[in-house]
């Protein structure tokens, strides 16, 4: 079974910065801190409103990183001259509402798939791999196998928020699902938002899901023990997940 692999989103690192402007804490500076620690690439959202990445986080990024960018951007035509100008391994078409804290659920690609396609081929069109964020629905991810996508993630953040037993198995086994129907279909699948020490493992061993998406709860943790330490336990965690199941 292949490695589970690990992207750590910087994005709140540019949040505590921007708190107060000027240059620190350095996005660029974590994500290095992040590769040493075991993650496989970097995750950065360039929102409309530039709340925490800025342009100039992108630019440095896209240029320096010696692992992948994935470049989380709303279906815009901004974004999308953005991502053609600075070619990233990969961009993740994200819902963004400006007046939400943060990402609130998955793109509705069955119902705007006419304006959806025209991102997705442009962004293939110029070898960025493309992944849509979703629920755990097989619906959404039959339309995005038809529009062209590489990649779907899985919204986890229903299974990560349920606080009953019962309601959190039933939000994994629609995870479960969905990350075999994703493959049954030959779409690579993801998962994130919401996981932390005490959520990953059991996503972590489905089999189906080959990456992770993780951030806001690594930067928090970091405070506590240090960004290399939080992320080395996530990884170890994730490790021995998938070895249970190998």
């Amino acid at each position: 079974m292949k490695k589970l692999r690990l992207g750590v989103n910087i994005d709140h690192v540019a949040t505590i910065r921007n708190a107060r402007g000027g240059v620190h804490p350095d996005p660029l500076r974590a994500a290095r801190i992040a590769e040493a620690a075991g993650a496989d690439g970097i995750t950065a959202h360039l929102r409309e409103d530039r709340r925490h990445i800025s342009d100039g986080d992108i630019t440095r990024l896209a240029r320096e990183l010696t692992i992948p960018l994935n470049f989380e951007m709303a279906a815009t035509e901004e974004m999308l001259a953005i991502a053609l100008d600075h070619k990233p391994h990969a961009s993740c078409l994200v819902p963004e509402k400006r007046e939400e804290r943060t990402t609130e659920g998955g793109l509705d690609v069955a119902g705007g798939h006419n304006t959806l396609k025209h991102y997705v081929e442009s962004l293939r069109n110029a070898d960025i791999r493309v992944s849509l964020f979703i629920e755990a629905d097989p619906f959404q991810i039959e339309a995005a196998k038809k529009i062209g996508a590489d990649i779907v993630e899985i919204h986890a953040g229903a299974y990560c928020d349920a606080e009953d037993p019962a309601k959190r198995q039933s939000e994994f086994e629609r995870i479960q699902k969905a990350a075999a129907f994703a493959e049954e279909l030959g779409l690579e699948c993801h998962a994130g938002h919401g996981l932390t020490f005490g959520t990953v493992s059991p996503i972590a061993a489905i089999p189906t899901i080959v990456e992770l998406n993780i951030g806001h709860f690594l930067i928090g943790e970091a405070i506590f023990t240090g960004l290399e330490t939080a992320i080395g336990k996530m990884r170890r965690l994730m490790d021995e997940a998938r070895q249970a199941v190998a």
